[in-house]
């Protein structure tokens, strides 16, 4: 027998919700063959099964919303008694027509803020779901995801109030949630807006088992009041999350900063050379980030306490670099999707895996194990200039290394003569956070060093 529950979906993530089951009680399952969809504020991802057997039980239905951890089914061995197990749980009736999910990977890619929990298909729908865009998702000549239609049914909400970002006019989540946001109300109820105790009597369809769990909410540090010439944000989902690991970080590891000026010369003349042909071949730039991450990668070889993690009263020094890379998803969030094994790859596997991890996490394809089991990350501002950031450590890693702008300056090199000149090159920072629990200042600045040293020194056109 084996236990299903709700997967860890980024290190930032403490629920999800179950948008989709493709097996139902009774059905026989085969290992890695996928078992459920689940969406949350940062992905939305198929669950392949840890197991072969037959699904016995589903304890958690579409559309429930639970923490990271939850027991959701139970999968055995031996087929459950009752034949196909049709009637084991709380499944749709046979006659009971499916909710439609008319263009639901396009909704979950365009929904950027967070994952609200589907409809129930097995659950009878109070007069106000019904009417918020039942019958073939449709509603008003607007067509709604089953996401859209039962968060417009918790808030009594007619959809003709609310324009439509999607493709085709299509309403999003996060266009609901934006309406919700700015303090909207029903305004002037259609025949399909029910009074507020309609929605009141959803909870009723949901198991008892599993309450929804209150947002969390950020504090300020004072009280503030909002003026009429104040624009009031309420915080997303992902803002909220962010705040919340990013200050359980500061609160856990003993922060210290130490940075080095890099002298990128030495890798600018192999991107000049090679940006070209690169781009042509790879259909994307060839950037200075590769370049740091194979540095650093061959650092951590050396310097193995800054590739591991703190756990209860010890150091756990991972073998394997599995390397995050700090991905924001303009503006509205970052992610840290991970190149696995990146020890065993060179610069240009990483580049594509670069590319490739920030165009899926941007547009939300982003899958269970992309978010998983990183032991370092590189966060990378450059792009806009910085100087110098002190990035918070991603938990419970005890390292994150910044990147920040590389300009050209003028610096001293030696001629080959022993005498000095004035030469311009391009110099940017490298800023290391690490926890002070783990390594001291001597043992990471020494890290930096190595990492600088390779950066400066090795031959890159034969590393590409």
């Amino acid at each position: 027998m084996a236990d299903i529950t709700m997967p860890q979906l980024g290190e930032t993530v403490t629920e999800g919700t179950i948008t989709k089951w493709f097996k139902q009680v009774g059905d026989q399952v085969k290992e890695d063959e996928v078992l459920f969809e689940v969406s949350t504020d940062k992905v939305d991802s198929e669950v392949p099964s840890p197991a072969a057997g037959f699904l016995a039980e589903i304890l958690v239905q579409e559309g429930d919303t639970v923490d990271v951890g939850t027991k959701l089914a139970v999968i055995t061995s031996d087929a459950p008694s009752g034949g196909n197990g049709q009637a084991a749980t709380a499944e749709p009736s046979p006659d009971a027509q499916p909710e439609p999910e008319p263009e639901e990977a396009e909704a979950q890619q365009e929904d950027r803020a967070e994952a609200t929990p589907a409809p129930e298909p097995a659950a009878p729908e109070p007069a106000a779901p019904e009417a918020a865009g039942d019958g073939g998702g449709d509603a008003g000549g607007k067509v709604l995801s089953p996401v859209v239609r039962k968060l417009l049914a918790e808030h009594a909400l007619d959809p003709a109030q609310i324009p439509g970002t999607g493709q085709g006019g299509r309403i999003t989540r996060a266009d609901v949630l934006a309406f919700i946001d700015k303090g909207a109300t029903p305004g002037q109820p259609a025949a399909r807006a029910q009074p507020a105790a309609q929605p009141a009597a959803q909870p009723a369809a949901q198991p008892a088992t599993q309450p929804q769990p209150a947002p969390t909410r950020v504090a300020a540090a004072a009280s503030v009041a909002a003026t009429g010439d104040d624009e009031v944000i309420p915080f997303s989902n992902i803002r909220r999350r962010t705040a919340e690991h990013m200050i359980r970080s500061q609160a856990t590891s003993a922060h210290v900063l130490t940075a080095a000026e890099v002298d990128f010369e030495n890798v600018d003349k192999v991107r000049r050379a090679a940006k070209d042909e690169f781009k042509a071949k790879e259909g994307f730039s060839l950037t200075y980030l590769p370049f740091v991450g194979r540095a650093v990668i061959d650092a951590l070889a050396e310097f193995p306490k800054l590739n591991a993690s703190v756990g209860e009263d010890q150091l756990i020094v991972h073998r394997r670099i599995h390397l995050g890379i700090a991905v924001d998803l303009n503006f509205d969030g970052l992610l840290v999707p991970v190149i696995h094994d990146a020890q065993d790859k060179r610069l240009r596997a990483i580049a594509r895996e670069v590319s490739d991890l920030a165009a899926r996490a941007r547009s939300k394809k982003l899958g269970v194990d992309d978010l998983a089991n990183g032991t370092f990350t590189i966060t990378n501002p450059g792009p806009f200039g910085t100087f110098i950031t002190a990035p918070v450590i991603n938990q419970p890693q005890v390292a994150i290394l910044s990147t920040d702008g590389v300009k050209k300056r003028p610096v001293v090199v030696e001629l080959p003569d022993g005498s000095d000149s004035i030469a311009i090159h391009p110099v940017g920072m490298l800023a290391l956070s690490f926890d002070h629990r783990a390594n001291d200042g001597a043992y990471a600045s020494a890290f930096l060093a190595k990492t600088k040293e390779i950066l400066e020194t090795r031959d890159w056109a034969e590393e590409l």
